[in-house]
């Protein structure tokens, strides 16, 4: 686990690649929000992000962000990782958001439990925008419909879209691609349905670039921040 002076400086370099990047493609830094990714570090690493300002983290299994959540308080929690129809009641008043509602099975799941308990469950529609097959989410020609059925949905509120790019390291573009497919597919919709869908949580620690330049306005960062996941 890093120190918590380390976690300051590698904050310090994200920001201000962030900055960069906005700089480039006209941007403000304030319209893109940082989301530290603390899949499989412990709650240390939640604190050190409390320590430095950051109100919300993003969390990969609901069971770690449970057990991180009983030494903690003070801090939002977005699941951004997979959700399964039969873990819905655990997200319920526990989660802030979730980012990855990527069927109709789980739309209705969520509704349900949000309509049971009296909440207004805040979510983003997942889309496999770089139609990776080793991806979760909607693809591109399934949205609308998912979508017109969660507009009904009186307990949801989709707020936005979520996308994992594919993973080419070598070749940028393949992520710009992915992104920039979200962005035309959400301005669309914006305008087809008279919603906002404000949200476009879109990169990670290694394509920042690429989703800043497509609009994105959540990047979610885990290694940049923390270092190489441990097992």
């Amino acid at each position: 686990m890093l120190t918590e002076n380390e976690f300051k400086r590698n904050l310090a370099m994200v920001k201000e690649r962030v900055g960069r990047f906005c700089e480039e493609f006209d941007r403000s830094p304030e319209d893109v929000t940082l989301l530290p990714v603390t899949k499989k570090w412990p709650s240390e690493a939640v604190r050190f992000c409390m320590n430095a300002g950051i109100d919300r983290v993003g969390e990969n299994r609901v069971q770690d962000a449970l057990a991180k959540q009983e030494e903690l308080e003070g801090v939002a929690w977005e699941l951004i990782g997979h959700l399964q129809s039969n873990k819905v009641n655990q997200v319920m008043g526990r989660f802030d958001r979730l980012q990855t509602v990527d069927s109709p099975k789980l739309l209705r799941k969520l509704q349900s439990a949000a309509e049971q308990r009296d909440l207004r469950f805040r979510i983003l529609i997942q889309v496999n925008s770089g139609e990776d097959p080793a991806k979760f989410g909607l693809m591109m020609d399934e949205v609308d419909g998912l979508l017109e059925e969660g507009l009904r949905c009186a307990n949801l509120l989709i707020e936005g879209f979520m996308t994992i790019a594919p993973y080419a390291p070598e070749d940028p573009s393949v992520a710009r691609r992915a992104f920039d497919r979200l962005r035309s597919l959400r301005d669309r919709l914006r305008e087809d349905f008279k919603v906002d869908l404000d949200e476009l949580s879109m990169g990670m620690s290694g394509d920042l670039r690429e989703a800043i330049g497509a609009g994105s306005t959540m990047i979610r960062v885990g290694s940049a921040l923390f270092g190489e996941r441990i097992d």
